[in-house]
């Protein structure tokens, strides 16, 4: 938001720094979270269900972490709250260099889980925050570079691993080192804006939050359970498909390339989002359409017996996940009051972790019991149910939304 003499108010960061931020933490993050099962199975040699408790347990933390940061958010100075959880998560990260062995590795991941889920609900709470730009673009240029981040750090991570595990780690905690003295510098504004909003009564230190809304309430639960079941399912990508890729006789390193193809997609997607905001006529139209690509890839899924049908599946996916994903708390912000927007952004990321930490084991099951092909058929089923749901709900409470932006 501009003033008469066209400068920037004083309360609000500049969104560069959040994207800075952004970046340094999801490369760093990203020299972590990809040799995680190979590090813990082949230098630690721990077993493979041992290795779904650890992961399950980062989500668990990622899951408390947000749970809390946002409802700080709303009461408290997000200044030190960010400091602190960056701060830590670089402190962590140090420590992991040195120590790495196990069970010591498990606690640091559950750690970084908690901090990751923290620090990702604040920048998400901050962003709402942004009055300069529409919330539509700021959580699109977000998430660009949250996946820029995971482009970047995914193609060094191959090379690093193999030279010296221990440098991938403390490169991970000076580029959180980085994000902590951008942090310091950069996201002072957030201080007179706490202050202001504590002087308006818009802040739960002085007041009762205020509710939202119940027709609000009823369109943000159908949005969670959306963000849940599709994170339920997107996760059997990243987890059961590498084995099912490798009996059709598809090689480890094609599998991997997928994820390249991935990142990029969503890249260039936040790109064209960020810079033609319109392309859809509203949030919920680009809500559904990503949902609809998510159903979509799975139904490809059934029919894919090569790499070239498998990177036309990630790709239809890729297109739901870059257009549904950052649209969701995008609307949730234009959902919830002012005094409440930390909570609703950390309820995001919870339905996300939810949705994350349960994946693997429900497709697992249903693999176990029925084959994939019969799994990818429940996927997108289900998928398409939760446009099914919404679709009504949205049709009957649209005129009667009450928006906060």
């Amino acid at each position: 938001m501009k003033l008469a003499h066209g400068k920037i108010q004083s309360d609000e960061i500049k969104l560069r720094w959040l994207i800075l931020g952004e970046l340094a933490t999801w490369i760093g993050a990203s020299f972590i979270w990809p040799l995680t099962s190979v590090y813990l199975n082949k230098q630690l040699h721990i077993s493979l269900s041992m290795i779904g408790v650890v992961l399950f347990c980062n989500c668990a933390g990622n899951i408390l972490g947000s749970i809390i940061s946002g409802r700080l958010y709303d009461k408290y100075n997000p200044y030190p709250l960010i400091l602190w959880g960056v701060g830590l998560d670089a402190a962590v990260l140090f420590l992991m260099a040195i120590f790495h062995g196990w069970p010591e590795y498990w606690i640091w991941l559950t750690i970084t889980g908690f901090l990751g889920g923290w620090n990702g609900t604040l920048i998400n709470s901050i962003a709402t925050s942004l009055r300069h730009h529409p919330g539509r673009y700021v959580f699109n240029v977000l998430y660009f570079s949250q996946n820029l981040g995971v482009v970047t750090g995914t193609l060094i991570v191959g090379y690093l691993y193999d030279y010296s595990v221990t440098l991938l780690f403390v490169i991970a905690a000076l580029l959180f080192v980085v994000a902590f003295i951008n942090a310091l510098f950069n996201y002072r504004p957030i201080i007179a804006f706490h202050k202001e909003r504590v002087a308006k009564g818009q802040s739960g230190d002085t007041q009762k939050a205020v509710p939202m809304p119940k027709r609000n309430f009823i369109m943000t639960m159908a949005f969670f359970t959306t963000l849940g079941i599709t994170w339920l399912m997107y996760m059997n990508w990243e987890s059961n498909l590498s084995v099912y890729m490798v009996s059709l006789g598809i090689p480890f390193h094609l599998y991997s390339l997928l994820w390249t193809l991935n990142a990029s997609v969503i890249v260039i997607m936040q790109g064209i989002l960020a810079r033609f905001p319109n392309i859809f006529k509203n949030l919920f139209h680009q809500i559904i359409f990503g949902i609809c690509m998510f159903s979509l890839s799975f139904i490809t899924l059934v029919f894919a017996k090569d790499f070239a049908h498998f990177a036309l599946s990630m790709f239809i996916l890729t297109l739901g996940e870059s257009t549904a994903f950052p649209a969701i708390p995008a609307y949730v912000n234009d959902l919830s009051p002012k005094t409440s927007k930390g909570k609703y952004q950390g309820a995001t990321m919870v339905a996300s972790g939810i949705g994350r930490a349960f994946g693997p084991l429900f497709g697992g099951l249903v693999i176990d019991q029925a084959g994939y092909i019969p799994f990818f058929w429940v996927a997108a089923i289900v998928i398409a149910l939760m446009i099914v749901m919404m679709i009504p709900i949205y049709a009957k409470l649209a005129k009667k939304l009450t928006l906060y932006k």
